[in-house]
């Protein structure tokens, strides 16, 4: 129950943060409400969960708390959850709480990467660059979320890369025992980092590790509007060997122009460009006319961002994963 107790002090702290902007709040709890959903949670829940929180606040912080304090924290959280409610509803009278989906291919590319491919049992419409969370049947009510590795394809088949980490129990039931024919259970798609196909700006594209497979999503997703923007990629691995997709990438810079691919290793030694991603990427440019794409470990992101504005793109033009739901990861 830490996992659960930490996302709702979380919860609780976004929503604090953004009290004053209405329609980011909202949007934020709205997700959350949809989310929700594959849990299995109902409307009746949100009361008890809140007398819950206010019993306990009123436990662990008498010294300030009284009754304005009590009114205050029962309006907001009202309010809160009602928001999250009216998603729930809404979003429930468009699609499922979750998909079932069968394994239809289970492709292993190194001993601890597998590329998971499944077939969802309806219509599961979604943006490349998003993401969705996932349900294995070894592990009930454990969801982790995993990246589209493809554009939307005509077969309606989605694919997901799966790198199996210590202690991750979805991850290594993914990449150890899922086999073609099982089922897994995909919540709704959700993310933001979705190609801007209203500008011409070109997309330089940072993916770090697994974190390539939604890069080469928004790639297959350029080629489909038929654009010739440029597309720069920045492929990191610490070695040559984590560089499982790089011919997949590769056949896609041969097979348009506008297209450039750059694998880059952090240790050992290599043919490739050597360093760390980041820093790799400050060597190019200028980028002050591209959108840019990261995607990868909590810490390439944060330290890609960084040297992404230093080099002069604004943040507002920077897309990334959510770290915190990598961190969840």
């Amino acid at each position: 129950m830490d996992t659960q107790r930490d996302r709702l002090f979380k919860a609780l702290l976004t929503a604090a943060e953004h009290a004053d902007d209405a329609a980011t709040l909202t949007e934020y709890l709205s997700r959350l409400g949809r989310g929700h959903r594959k849990y299995g949670t109902l409307p009746a829940h949100y009361p008890a969960v809140g007398e819950c929180l206010i019993a306990a606040l009123g436990r662990y912080a008498a010294a300030c708390w009284d009754e304005a304090a009590e009114a205050a924290w029962v309006r907001v959280y009202t309010a809160i959850s009602q928001i999250m409610i009216d998603a729930a509803a809404e979003d429930e009278v468009e699609s499922p709480a979750w998909w079932q989906a069968e394994i239809v291919s289970h492709e292993l590319r190194t001993p601890d990467i597998a590329v998971v491919t499944v077939r969802p049992d309806q219509p599961y419409p979604f943006l490349a660059g998003q993401y969705a969370s996932l349900e294995t049947p070894w592990w009930p009510r454990t969801w982790r979320h995993y990246s589209f590795s493809a554009a939307p394809r005509p077969d309606g088949l989605l694919s997901f890369h799966v790198k199996a980490v210590p202690a991750g129990w979805v991850s290594n039931a993914l990449v150890r025992r899922a086999r073609p024919g099982d089922v897994l259970r995909l919540g709704p798609p959700t993310g933001s980092m979705i190609v801007d196909h209203s500008t011409d700006n070109g997309l330089l594209c940072l993916g770090g590790g697994t974190g390539i497979a939604p890069i080469k999503a928004l790639v297959e997703d350029v080629a489909e509007h038929g654009s010739r923007r440029p597309v720069e990629v920045f492929y990191g691995a610490r070695r040559d060997d984590d560089l499982y997709d790089i011919d997949t990438l590769l056949q896609l810079q041969r097979s348009h122009l506008w297209l450039s691919v750059r694998p880059v290793v952090s240790d050992g030694p290599t043919r490739r460009l050597s360093g760390q991603l980041p820093q790799v990427v400050r060597q190019y440019g200028p980028w002050n006319a591209y959108d840019a794409y990261l995607s990868g470990p909590p810490g390439m992101i944060r330290s890609s961002i960084d040297a992404l504005v230093r080099v002069g793109i604004p943040p507002d033009r920077i897309r990334h994963d959510s770290i915190d739901d990598l961190m969840a990861s």
